[in-house]
């Protein structure tokens, strides 16, 4: 059978299977499976044994991970292992652990092995190895899908239930797609990247294949965090994983803008998928998908493409022929590249980042398809650029757009291919994609990985916002605005645009950066003033709190429904000489006027 990490850590510490006898069957299932082109190299059984006899010695309740076998995309050190990058010829034995590995370890976990990649993460196909192509257990005929190409096909044929891959482009969530199973691609620096040979190092990240949303969940909690090693890493809040919301709002594209190459399937497998999300609940509501696929055009047609240059431009210069010639096609052009254009481009995708804000003030999350369309080996050998730029068509700008990603399937077709969607949210919304992710993988009913194996029951989780306090924000915290990026880096998650009560008036104050200060009045005498209510947790609230310069404060903000929330307000005394913007219904058409004159 094919276990989850939760029923093997279950097992393991109720004492019906041991952590030895768990890894024992890992590599017996490597056997059997005889494909050798998942992993690159795999650890010595015996040591992979002892590594797990000595963990039923230690506190079983104290490891998340207790005993569960794990793969490794061979671009992420394991110490004594090679690090390849599908790349003989660059390849180097590191003498530790790359930090999210050293995570998995402390948390209980067992390398197994190092799985297969395109070389040097470079693609969305999984055949551009010289380790050979993975075969897809789903379909044999079909791609297994990259970069992260074997440890996607090991999850799904059930040789180990959890998997390390990298995603820049896609590559934790197209193979998860193509395998029927869960790609978590979290948000950027929230799992550190030391350790990781970098394709584009701005845009990396280390995601997580598993079974289930909640295995994922699982290994993510284990590896996120801070690294002082790695200098992207960023201090992003973790929350639990809460029921589902009742109020959920999920943007899909305007009618006309979805691409799929003519594939009819992946077409009604995705408008089936969203008639599941309003069933669950959801509300759908339209936006512009142009800006996104802009973005994702700046990609590989943009300086980014001088990042993965950087990575081997010393193979290249000495030794071209050892990388793949579709690898070295693609990265050779990031030479040609000049300081203007990155500037240019840098410009472009800031105002991007900014329209995305915007659509993001309206909704919680993306349903986007992870790929348009599915390609066979066949196809994809005879025409490897323009089919694997076609499946990056919804993953490409998920990164530069600093945008977290859950991958998720969602039917089986009638032609026996896997089609999946994505689930998209500003960076720090992990949990809540994880939270909405895991209802509907459940209620599709279908089974887990190649094998097909029943889904078990979910467990039960707190209602949404249980260790959430919910907060108005009248002025330079609105989404968009110039300190939105505090609530983000918070976790914090935009609840609604509304509106309060006619109690209040609007000042602009002195401040830098420009803020206004909010003022209850005698009821029914001020005004409905603009503003949003986001969510953030207890410990992020009050840190967001404590964080608040004087004259602000944090009171009870009357809404125009009567409910209340806590709210930023002024005191009455810093409005003298202050400037009364109350007729303008809000800090967002203030200062829209202002940057107009």
């Amino acid at each position: 059978m094919t276990e989850t990490v939760a029923a093997i850590v279950a097992a393991h510490r109720d004492g019906s299977q041991t952590p030895a006898q768990t890894v024992a069957r890992s590599f017996q299932r490597i056997r059997d499976h005889n494909d050798p082109a998942i992993f690159i190299s795999l650890r010595d059984e015996k040591e992979a044994l002892a590594e797990a006899a000595a963990l039923s010695t230690k506190g079983a309740g104290e490891l998340p991970l207790f005993g569960v076998p794990v793969a490794v995309k061979d671009n992420i050190d394991v110490a004594g292992f090679a690090t390849t990058a599908a790349c003989p010829a660059f390849a180097y034995t590191p003498a530790r652990d790359a930090t999210s590995v050293a995570r998995l370890r402390a948390a209980g976990a067992i390398v197994i092995g190092k799985t297969n990649l395109d070389q040097f993460a470079t693609g969305l196909v999984g055949v551009r190895s010289p380790y050979g192509i993975p075969i897809n257990p789903v379909r044999n005929d079909i791609i297994p899908g990259g970069s992260s190409s074997g440890s996607a096909v090991a999850v799904s044929a059930g040789l180990v239930p959890l998997a390390l891959g990298t995603d820049t482009a896609g590559s934790g969530r197209v193979p998860a797609l193509l395998n029927n199973i869960v790609g978590l691609k979290p948000s950027l620096g929230m799992i550190s990247t030391a350790g990781v040979v970098p394709a584009c190092r701005t845009l990396d990240c280390v995601s997580v294949f598993a079974l289930t949303t909640d295995d994922a969940a699982a290994a993510l909690a284990a590896i996120a965090g801070p690294d002082a090693n790695d200098p992207f890493s960023r201090d992003r809040p973790l929350t639990a994983l809460t029921a589902f919301p009742a109020r959920l709002r999920l943007g899909v594209p305007r009618n006309g803008q979805l691409i799929f190459f003519g594939d009819k399937h992946s077409e009604a497998a995705y408008d089936a998928a969203l008639q599941r999300w309003t069933g669950l609940g959801a509300e759908l509501v339209t936006f512009d998908l142009e800006p996104f696929y802009e973005a994702a055009r700046l990609l590989y047609e943009g300086p980014w493409v001088a990042e993965r240059y950087l990575v081997i431009r010393d193979l290249l210069a000495s030794a071209p022929d050892a990388i793949h010639p579709v690898t070295r096609e693609i990265t050779a052009a990031g030479n040609r590249l000049t300081a203007a254009e990155t500037f240019a481009a840098l410009y472009r995708l800031q105002a991007l980042r900014k329209v995305a804000a915007r659509t993001f003030a309206k909704i919680d999350a993306l349903v986007l398809p992870t790929a348009p369309t599915v390609y066979t080996t066949a196809q994809v050998l005879a025409n490897p650029i323009e089919l694997n730029s076609r499946l990056g068509t919804y993953t490409n700008f998920v990164n530069l757009l600093d945008l977290c990603a859950l991958a998720l399937p969602a039917a089986m077709r009638r032609d026996g291919i896997p089609f999946g969607i994505t689930l998209l949210a500003p960076a720090g919304h992990d949990a809540l994609l994880a939270s909405i992710g895991r209802a509907f993988h459940a209620d599709t009913g279908l089974g887990l990985g190649a094998k097909s194996l029943p889904q078990p029951s979910l467990t039960p989780l707190p209602a949404g916002g249980s260790d959430e306090i919910a907060i108005a924000v009248v002025g330079a915290h609105l989404s968009g605005m110039a300190l939105n990026g505090e609530l983000d880096r918070l976790g914090a998650r935009l609840l609604e645009a509304t509106t309060t009560a006619p109690d209040y008036l609007l000042y602009a104050l002195p401040t830098t950066p420009a803020r206004p200060g909010m003022l209850r009045v005698e009821a029914g005498k001020g005004t409905a003033l603009a503003l949003e209510v986001w969510s953030l947790s207890a410990t992020g609230f009050g840190k967001f709190v404590a964080a608040i310069p004087p004259p602000l404060s944090i009171g009870t903000v009357r809404l125009a429904d009567g409910r209340t929330v806590k709210g930023f307000l002024v005191e009455s005394a810093a409005i003298s000489g202050a400037r009364d913007i109350s007729s303008f219904g809000g800090w967002r058409a203030y200062m829209a006027e202002a940057a107009a004159v």
